[in-house]
């Protein structure tokens, strides 16, 4: 079944954004980010990004990065590709759980692009701007999050 992009709009927030990526899969790292990085941009705002090793350490420099109180926007990217052990379990479930964790902790605005897939080619397809764009679908995410938070702060 062949799945289209989400192409939807994103309401000109401003602000700043933070960016965390895991490198562990740099070719699908660089997808995911350029595609965050567009819809951020598009909604006018100013854009950063840190590196991290894996999906793993994600959690913590999100934490480290909220209380530091410089960014009004997180996207969170990484790639977990299944293998055949449990450590894709494990790396799914405690990333996304510390994600989370920090997000509902802090009140933060936030996108979700980790991907869990079975196979390289699913990881490619997903992150890539011009096929499922998920990086942008994060960042439209977290756009949206914002917008929802503001208009509960006013």
């Amino acid at each position: 079944m062949k799945r289209e992009k989400n192409n939807n709009a994103v309401e000109k927030t401003g602000g700043k954004a933070l960016i965390i990526e895991a490198r562990f899969y740099t070719e699908i790292a660089d997808k995911l980010a350029d595609g965050a990085a567009r819809v951020l941009e598009a909604a006018g705002m100013t854009v950063e990004r840190a590196s991290v090793p894996g999906c793993l350490e994600i959690p913590a420099a999100l934490q480290f990065a909220a209380e530091s109180g410089q960014y009004d926007a997180f996207v969170v990217l990484g790639c977990v590709v299944r293998g055949e052990t449990r450590h894709f379990d494990i790396v799914c479930d405690e990333s996304n759980r510390g994600v989370y964790a920090v997000t509902l902790a802090n009140g933060l605005a936030l996108g979700n692009g980790i991907l869990t897939v079975d196979t390289m080619e699913q990881a490619l397809e997903r992150a890539d701007v011009n096929q499922l764009d998920k990086g942008g679908d994060a960042a439209r995410a977290a756009v949206t999050m914002l917008g929802l938070k503001r208009r509960w702060a006013a």
